[in-house]
């Protein structure tokens, strides 16, 4: 892969189109065909993909959007930076991920307790690589009338039932820092979609809200593009990012062999059904003293 990605850096360097070059259009639709949506597109962070996710979806001051506290400050901080309320739902204790459970009954909790905030989104978070229950969340939201966009900065690979992660709400984002499942060497990230008409509103503002040409600008917008060399360096890496995935699983399964020894440690749980890319493999310890203990044995 090594000769590859210099070749591809190589290519850029000559061609010279370090803004939106050849290799974004490549690869939006590369990943958009893996993860099953008719449309990706590329943008600077992962943190510029939620943002420009939730200015297509017109949210801003006055809206409420639920979501899990157990999560980057991203998530909620792009909420925030559109003049919109972040409202913490819990999480499940087994998977980390957003509970149901308690997402239905905050959302009641503030139509009730909260008039002044209109009940808007929900912001799904795929944690360490883990998808979220998206049946139960999917009937949640269409039960309460919000929109759902899922934040798979850490996911991008997983699977639930049958279905990649990146493919869930109306908007899915995901992240390319380099410490993420597919990494590249900066920063980098993108959004998809099933929808014609949320594809050209991201589009737009991703560039500064850009209309029919260069200069026109119809909206705001932020310069949130993905780096042309970035994403020549995500090209190979993707080509051998399935059998990573593979590899990740087997990795995996070798610390829950070992570590499920470790009295009062708990490892990972990946429901039926479900396919974690392990962003991270985090295990929980009893109690603050256990946890010390294990870190100074």
């Amino acid at each position: 892969m090594e000769a590859e990605v210099k070749k591809n850096i190589e290519t850029v360097l000559e061609h010279g189109a370090y803004v939106m070059g050849p290799e974004i259009k490549e690869l939006e639709a590369r990943l958009a065909a893996y993860c099953g949506v008719k449309h990706a597109v590329g943008c600077a962070s992962g943190t510029d993909a939620l943002l420009m996710a939730l200015m297509a979806l017109g949210i801003g001051p006055g809206h409420a959007v639920f979501t899990t506290p157990f999560t980057f400050m991203a998530t909620a901080e792009v909420v925030s930076l559109l003049g919109a309320t972040p409202v913490f739902c819990d999480i499940d204790a087994a998977t980390f991920n957003m509970d149901p459970a308690s997402l239905d009954a905050v959302i009641a909790k503030t139509r009730k307790e909260r008039p002044e905030l209109t009940p808007k989104a929900v912001i799904s978070v795929d944690l360490f690589g883990l998808p979220c229950d998206y049946d139960a969340l999917d009937a949640i939201c269409a039960r309460h009338g919000l929109v759902l966009v899922e934040d798979a900065a850490q996911a991008f690979g997983g699977q639930y039932k049958g279905r990649m992660c990146c493919s869930f709400g109306a908007i899915a984002c995901t992240s390319f820092f380099p410490a993420k499942p597919l990494g590249c060497y900066g920063d980098g990230g993108m959004c998809f979609t099933d929808s014609d008409e949320l594809k050209d509103l991201l589009l737009s503002i991703r560039i500064h809200g850009q209309g029919r040409d260069k200069y026109e600008n119809v909206r705001i917008g932020i310069n949130g593009r993905l780096d042309t060399l970035q994403a020549a360096v995500l090209l190979p890496k993707f080509g051998l990012f399935p059998e990573e995935v593979g590899l990740r699983q087997k990795a995996a399964e070798r610390y829950a062999a070992l570590l499920s020894q470790v009295p009062g440690l708990t490892v990972p749980q990946v429901p039926e059904g479900y396919l974690s890319v392990w962003a991270q493999y985090s295990v929980l310890a009893r109690d603050t003293e256990h946890r010390a203990q294990l870190m100074d044995t």
